[in-house]
């Protein structure tokens, strides 16, 4: 079917364009009888009371469904706030978000992500154990699991020890999988000499489990050396993985610090 067309509304008072659509037949004419407390309907409603009519145009037709909707939603992210549009349009996963052009935002300038990720000591993880052996974990719940397999090979992530600060920046060798599974040169994680003997409890539980993604470790410091600056606003969080996408301040301070480019290691 190509018989759907993108059409917009003008206000003759100013010629601004304030609405897009999409339709068949006469759907373009439809929100003339909208009575809705929408500010579309307000605008419309205003322009009406000036003894006027909103400006019907359309602007693309004889359109698959398809491109119609994709029309829509170039013209959407292009114009923005100007409009009086609620939803965002199919396809709104495509599009950047809107105000972010002043940085570099993953799945659009590059592949892989930029990421926080904390270590969270405890009996089953352990930031040395980390270094040696070339991995992250996370794990022993639901939650913590999913958070960990949100990273993708290639991920490039920076490590933060609460109390300490930033330890490390590593890169993403594989997906995480659960403990049991886990290698280091070859041979099983769980027979290594970890100080923390708590990863290896629930091996046999697909929820319980640590959760374990190998790792190049691209510069890395013990605890004591960790890198820090107090009352500099760097980004810390109680989560196990968060993008980095939108911290220029932390993004330049981790550069300094570990001699490293965090956009050229994800490009």
């Amino acid at each position: 079917m190509s018989d759907y067309y993108v059409y917009v509304y003008i206000d003759p008072r100013n010629f601004e364009e304030f609405y897009l659509g999409k339709g068949q037949g006469s759907r373009k004419n439809a929100h003339l009888f909208d009575n809705s407390d929408s500010k579309k309907s307000k605008r419309i409603k205003e322009i009406q009371k000036a003894d006027l009519q909103p400006i019907i145009r359309v602007i693309a037709s004889k359109l698959s469904e398809h491109d119609a909707l994709l029309i829509e939603k170039t013209l959407l992210w292009k114009l923005g706030k100007q409009l009086t549009n609620v939803s965002s349009g199919h396809y709104s996963d495509k599009f950047r978000p809107h105000n972010t052009l002043h940085t570099q935002i993953s799945g659009f300038d590059f592949q892989n992500g930029i990421y926080y990720f904390n270590v969270g000591e405890s009996p089953d993880r352990n930031w040395e154990d980390f270094r040696c052996y070339d991995y992250i974990s996370a794990g022993h719940g639901v939650r913590w699991r999913d958070a960990i397999l949100g990273f993708e090979s290639g991920d490039v992530f920076a490590a933060y020890l609460k109390g300490h600060g930033f330890v490390g920046i590593g890169r993403i060798e594989e997906r995480a999988k659960p403990m049991r599974e886990a290698l280091y040169k070859g041979q099983p994680l769980v027979t290594q000499d970890l100080t923390s003997e708590g990863a290896k409890s629930d091996l046999d539980s697909d929820e319980l489990s640590e959760y374990v993604c190998s790792v190049t470790w691209i510069a890395s410091v013990p605890r004591s050396e960790a890198k820090w600056e107090k009352n500099s606003g760097l980004f810390t969080t109680t989560h196990v993985r968060a993008s980095l996408d939108n911290q220029p301040d932390t993004i330049e301070f981790l550069n300094e610090e570990f001699g490293v480019d965090l956009w050229e290691l994800v490009l």
